[in-house]
């Protein structure tokens, strides 16, 4: 007996078809074109994912090393202090501080200039 594949073969393409939706023309249309574009569209999600992450470390730093030159330090000397008497804040917090909480900021640099 002969297996139709038209019902599995429609599914396909159904997904692909969702999935590149807001997409131009041809990568809407055409199922081949659609397949590549999605993979593409991953592929960048994924790279921009990382790339985010690799931003919002940078900025927390800038902020952080300036919050700490308010405070008469520099930003390696404040993350050393806070290496040395285990204050484990995460860069994330402490540019939270330094922005937001001026006052709290500047008492974890005194704590660590003790």
């Amino acid at each position: 007996m002969r297996v139709k594949r038209g019902v599995a073969a429609h599914a396909k393409h159904k997904k692909i078809r969702l999935a590149t939706r807001g997409m131009t023309k041809s990568n809407r249309s055409s199922i081949k074109r659609g397949k590549q574009a999605i993979t593409k569209a991953l592929e960048n999600a994924t790279r921009d994912r990382k790339d985010l992450k690799r931003n919002m470390r940078a900025l927390w730093n800038a902020r952080i090393n300036a919050g700490a030159r308010l405070n008469d330090t520099t930003y390696s000397r404040l993350i050393n202090g806070l290496k040395k008497t285990e204050i484990t804040l995460d860069r994330k917090i402490l540019a939270e501080l330094a922005v937001n909480e001026p006052a709290a900021f500047t008492a974890v640099v005194k704590a660590i200039k003790k």
